[in-house]
């Protein structure tokens, strides 16, 4: 039985809490000191503090390991969203006393678009610290601190403001010389072309089905290579290894230099595009404002 030594109050030691949060979520003493910054006995003691108060054990103490008991699993689960929407508020409060904005976007957009006119907006807003995150997976605002995103979905998500950047459509492209080798003139000769796939726009069958006349055993005996990135595959083309189906938005310093051709004329709409986002009900401060005019005036 877990002795009151400590004066009851109406709020728990808060401390203690996040003691409890961390050891809780990381399965470790050990672990949660590590991520607090203290040594494994002063989670242990602020554990014990928070113990006292509820006047139950939370966790069974064995070598080497902890076992939180039912009871702390249950009030684990009730505590745990108050406490990370106290850190969000708080992460919050301190970035927007911060000239600092930080901006996540798809890793092929950041380099095919965003790079190439990164620079200027740095030089018209010197007094604004970018911080760039690339990721492919959706941003959540509630636990990641972005003030703003580029998302590449059919732009439908209600608790966010959604602007259109760039909508998208299916193209092919491939050096100027594998056309030559390939003898591509109409969209049947990719019969015997290499295909280059990306996970960004895996739309090569549906391509084919809408401007080729090839049966669907054609185009499935047709040679392919797999790539989960869209700026390998686009590489892939400009290199000469094969064809690929990609976005004009992510190909522009390619079309530029030549190294990559459109051997035909036709392109795939697409529901997807590329769309800017925050959270409704969060203002914007300063400089992530500036920085989303300036995102949408360069599109």
């Amino acid at each position: 039985m877990v002795q009151k030594n400590y004066p009851m109050s109406r709020m728990p030691p808060l401390k203690a809490l996040v003691a409890f949060e961390a050891a809780m979520r990381l399965n470790s003493f050990s672990l949660a000191a590590e991520e607090l910054g203290v040594t494994p006995g002063a989670v242990g003691q602020q554990v014990q503090k928070l113990e006292a108060w509820l006047g139950l054990a939370l966790f069974s103490r064995q070598i080497r390991r902890i076992v939180p008991s039912d009871e702390a699993r249950a009030y684990y689960a009730q505590i745990q969203p108050a406490l990370a929407q106290i850190g969000h508020a708080s992460r919050r409060m301190r970035e927007n006393q911060s000239k600092g904005v930080r901006l996540s976007m798809p890793p092929s957009f950041a380099a095919k678009w965003f790079a190439p006119r990164m620079t200027s907006f740095l030089i018209a807003h010197p007094g604004i610290a970018l911080e760039l995150n690339t990721t492919t997976a959706f941003v959540d605002f509630e636990l990641q601190s972005v003030d703003l995103a580029v998302r590449y979905f059919d732009g439908n998500a209600p608790d966010l403001q959604v602007q259109l950047l760039h909508p998208d459509e299916a193209r092919v492209y491939c050096s100027p010389s594998y056309a030559r080798r390939a003898k591509l003139r109409s969209p049947d000769d990719l019969q015997h072309a290499t295909l280059l796939h990306n996970t960004l726009h895996p739309h090569w069958s549906m391509w084919l089905r809408k401007f080729s006349t090839l049966s669907a055993r054609q185009v499935d005996g047709i040679a392919g290579i797999h790539f989960d990135q869209s700026l390998m595959a686009i590489e892939a083309a400009a290199r000469g290894e094969g064809v690929v189906l990609t976005s004009a938005v992510l190909t522009e310093a390619e079309r530029a230099a030549k190294s990559l051709v459109e051997p035909f004329d036709f392109a795939l709409p697409l529901k997807t595009a590329y769309y800017l986002v925050h959270p409704k009900s969060v203002d914007l401060k300063a400089g992530a404002a500036t920085l989303k005019a300036w995102l949408t005036g360069a599109s």
